[in-house]
């Protein structure tokens, strides 16, 4: 059929047709929220980078969780700040660091939200590197060891999914052998699978006090001019036992989140990282942008592209306009 017989305007012309209509929905379940927990206790401080986001210590941080609870964001994923940092992450595998101590605290607490804990070295390095260094080198094999212990560590305090995002070859397949061995074969792993070296991390770099102190991160970290390599990281991930890919970031990356869901058709998250939620946060705060309008079309359009499920500094606005019958 040809115009004037049919018109797609006809299911545009009112919410109530439009909403019928959609194809792509946005659910609270699709939402992961951030955080980062730091030591002490009375703690809520803005992070400077990140306009609207917290350093929450543990006792505050379960406070916070109430509301997540009572929007029914149905998972967190936890990054720390330790007390000390050394060259060998030590507090990142230690049983009582900051990460295990909060998530024994929000199982006791809140049993029902679901905790993700990041498995990665940079926040408790004190060169901000993802891995242990060697003759000024990131050592890959020999980090796979430490990484293993977090994820390990992390399982053991009450983790229900353990996501490594330190991109060093071979850490799925050394995190699921370290969690069988010890009876976390229940324990999903969250790749990290494809993780660029992007400019829209800086932000979180400051959040989370992990630039690195020489060098850069891109000899671990994938090139952005490269898409091909995306389905091959996919694929050995998979191959090594992740139930979950992620693609990291997510905006300018739409292509290859389409890719690797139409490659694999694996459970699929991608994370809506801090320097898209600053782009927003800016141009809102200009009045160059209606916030909520932008924030739903870029999640839509993420999971359009085909994500599962969606890790975003906007998880609590998204899960209030949501219930409120906005999106």
């Amino acid at each position: 059929m040809k115009f004037p017989i049919l018109r797609l305007q006809r299911l545009r012309q009112n919410p109530i047709l439009r909403k019928m209509f959609q194809e792509i929905r946005l659910s609270v379940s699709d939402l992961i929220m951030p955080y980062f927990v730091v030591p002490g206790r009375g703690v809520k401080k803005e992070i400077n980078s990140m306009p609207g986001q917290y350093h929450f210590s543990i006792d505050v941080f379960l406070e916070e969780l109430e509301e997540v609870k009572n929007l029914k964001i149905p998972a967190i994923i936890l990054f720390g700040i330790p007390k000390i940092k050394d060259n060998m992450g030590s507090e990142a595998y230690d049983e009582e660091g900051i990460i295990q101590s909060a998530v024994r605290a929000i199982k006791e607490k809140i049993p029902e939200i679901v905790i993700i804990t990041d498995v990665c070295l940079c926040e408790y390095t004190d060169h901000g590197h993802c891995g242990l260094i060697s003759n000024n080198k990131i050592d890959n094999d020999l980090s796979l060891e430490l990484i293993s212990k977090i994820a390990l560590s992390q399982a053991r305090a009450g983790a229900d999914i353990v996501a490594p995002s330190d991109m060093m070859d071979g850490r799925v397949k050394s995190i699921r052998e370290i969690l069988d061995k010890n009876g976390y074969y229940q324990i999903p792993i969250m790749s990290y699978a494809v993780k660029y070296a992007s400019s829209f991390y800086g932000p979180f770099r400051e959040a989370a006090s992990c630039a690195p102190l020489f060098g850069d991160r891109k000899n671990y970290q994938m090139d952005y001019r490269r898409d091909k390599e995306a389905i091959l990281e996919a694929g050995l991930d998979i191959q090594e036992g992740a139930d979950i890919l992620m693609v990291k970031p997510a905006l300018a990356y739409l292509d290859i989140i389409s890719k690797i869901k139409e490659k694999f058709n694996h459970p699929l998250a991608a994370y809506s990282v801090s320097g898209e939620y600053n782009m927003v946060k800016a141009a809102s705060k200009a009045g160059w942008i209606k916030e909520e309008e932008m924030i739903a079309e870029i999640l839509t359009g993420i999971k359009r592209a085909g994500a599962d499920i969606i890790i975003t500094y906007f998880a609590k606005d998204v899960a209030k306009l949501i219930h409120g019958g906005v999106i």
